[in-house]
């Protein structure tokens, strides 16, 4: 009972869902070293040993939490301009990063430890999606999964530049301190830190990705084959 009489309010159940939510809270907030079982348990009030029944490892629940992560990213397959979509798609990549830095790594680096067939169903929806989007293009399978893996590298590369970006102290006002880039000696990096004014003032993510991506999509354009036909799939 609480002091007014009223009983207290239960718990709410445990799901998959609610842990991987709170798994990723805890990344965003305190970092990929943060997340174990035991400091999960603390955030849900829950014995540590009750979350084995939602992820049986560590390594489960970082696969989770890129899984939930990815299952925000929506690539419509039957769009007309397929170039657009891929544009558009890049940018919706770039938000979740930026909104999820910490689990950057796990999407970029971790799918490299686990063959692809054992890799969790949402990590691998994307590429399912594009293949398919790409096959209506009027791509070969063969040929699409090429394309994919030079978007998806300019993808993953853009963006561990871009975050390399982010400043130490953003009430600084001198460019070299707001970058932390003081803390390197002169003598052994000179240029790097003579350019921290232009580090600061001629950055643009988003104007960035646009520019590699005109490169890529122009360099398709000569390849792109005449549309095929693709069945509708029985619902």
């Amino acid at each position: 009972m609480t002091k007014d009489g009223a009983r207290p309010s239960a718990r709410p159940r445990l799901s998959r869902e609610i842990v991987l939510q709170a798994a990723l809270r805890l990344v965003d907030e305190e970092g990929l070293d943060a997340l174990t079982m035991r400091r999960l348990g603390q955030e849900l009030d829950r014995d540590p040993m009750a979350l084995y029944r939602y992820a049986t490892s560590r390594a489960e629940l970082l696969d989770g939490v890129a899984e939930l992560v990815l299952a925000q990213l929506d690539m419509p397959t039957d769009v007309p301009d397929w170039q657009a979509q891929l544009r558009r798609t890049a940018h919706d990549f770039r938000q979740l990063a930026l909104a999820h830095p910490n689990v950057v790594p796990l999407i970029v680096t971790r799918p490299l430890a686990t063959p692809l067939a054992l890799r969790p169903i949402g990590t691998l929806r994307p590429l399912e999606q594009m293949l398919e989007l790409l096959v209506r293009a009027g791509y070969t399978p063969v040929r699409a999964l090429h394309v994919y893996r030079s978007y998806w590298g300019l993808l993953h590369g853009h963006i561990l530049n871009e975050l390399q970006e982010v400043v130490v102290d953003p009430e600084e006002t001198d460019a070299l301190l707001r970058l932390g880039l003081h803390r390197l000696p002169n003598k052994d990096f000179p240029r790097l830190r003579g350019l921290a004014k232009a580090l600061l003032a001629g950055y643009d993510g988003a104007a960035a990705l646009d520019e590699s991506l005109d490169l890529l999509l122009s360099g398709l354009t000569g390849d792109t084959p005449a549309p095929r036909k693709v069945r509708a799939r029985k619902a």
